[in-house]
């Protein structure tokens, strides 16, 4: 990892189009960039481990990489892929904690990080930020509990299928694996290799180069369902 100097009109501009800082007054913006730095990292360089302690939120300026917890044996669950944009460790940044999880880079990347006790400092000196924070708190509630949900109430062939509808079809995505599909799934990768052929049994994928492709849009949809 090295840090990379960059100008303050680069950090505005990084600022005013992100969620939690878009709106927000020019003074404001000024004070926050003047407690924000860029990193540089190589693939599979960890940002941090779970544990550690946080040094700030952290915004995916270019790259990816992926969220994860590990379970007692080892095994990896992929609770996220971030992409150029996103924003993460905000629990730790906001409640002062220990970082909740594991963040390793899928590829060459380059990310900010914001100091924590700046931002919980302005939560308490303006409320419109405080509001900002809280509105993305609540949406990220959200999404886990449509996370569980999906583990609960659908088979592992059909979060398959739901997965790959969600998935970018470009050249430039980032190359899953079998082992990173069922880390992401909550499973193992003999599991997912048998659902991979029943979705391309049903003509709603293809693969090719061991990359996914859609072949049948309609088809996957059936599969995205609970039950077929």
């Amino acid at each position: 990892m090295k840090q990379i100097e960059v100008s303050l009109g680069v950090k505005l501009q990084t600022l005013r189009i992100n969620e939690y800082f878009n709106d927000l007054p020019e003074e404001m913006l000024k004070e926050i960039a003047a407690h924000m730095h860029l990193r540089e990292y190589q693939r599979g360089d960890v940002f941090f481990w779970e544990g550690d302690p946080c040094t700030g939120l952290h915004i995916i300026e270019q790259g990816s990489a992926k969220i994860y917890r590990l379970s007692p044996q080892g095994r990896q669950y992929i609770v996220r892929v971030l992409q150029e944009g996103d924003t993460f460790a905000e629990v730790p940044a906001f409640d002062g904690g220990t970082n909740p999880v594991n963040v390793d880079a899928l590829e060459n990347c380059r990310v900010w990080v914001i100091d924590s006790e700046l931002l919980r400092k302005l939560i308490l000196l303006h409320p419109v930020f405080a509001e900002k924070v809280l509105k993305n708190f609540g949406q990220m509630l959200r999404g886990m509990v449509h996370k569980v949900s999906e583990m609960a109430f659908y088979q592992v062939t059909h979060r398959l299928a739901r997965l790959i509808s969600e998935l970018p079809q470009t050249d430039k995505s980032p190359h899953w694996t079998q082992e990173q599909l069922a880390a992401r799934l909550g499973t193992v990768r003999e599991v997912v290799a048998r659902s991979l052929k029943e979705l391309e049994r049903s003509g709603a994928i293809r693969i090719e180069d061991r990359r996914i492709h859609i072949a049948d849009p309609a088809a996957l949809e059936q599969w995205t369902q609970p039950y077929n």
